[in-house]
């Protein structure tokens, strides 16, 4: 047995325990919804991984005000990736307030 061909049944393993039995059970057209907030819900975790590590990089250098600055763009990023819907709703407010 090759050493890919192991590697690569190990990685399809992990796979099929990753992918939750919610989404696989769905029938019909609910299996893309389910398969995109899963895959929403990882992307969150990743970016807040992410964050989480440059954060550290900024606590370790003792640079807290670009620290504070970094969390801000973060929040704002996320906000706009993560929640389009509340994005538009608070733009629509925004301009029915400054233009009537």
């Amino acid at each position: 047995m090759s050493r890919r061909f192991l590697i690569a049944t190990v990685a399809a393993a992990v796979l099929a325990l990753l992918v939750p039995a919610a989404a696989l059970a769905a029938g019909g057209n609910s299996i893309g919804s389910n398969l995109a907030g899963i895959l929403r819900e990882y992307a969150g975790e990743l970016y807040t991984g992410i964050v989480a590590i440059f954060a550290l990089v900024f606590l370790i250098n003792r640079r807290f005000t670009e620290l504070v600055m970094f969390f801000v763009a973060a929040i704002v990023v996320g906000w706009l990736v993560f929640a389009p819907g509340q994005v538009a709703e608070a733009a629509k407010a925004i301009a029915h307030q400054v233009l009537p």
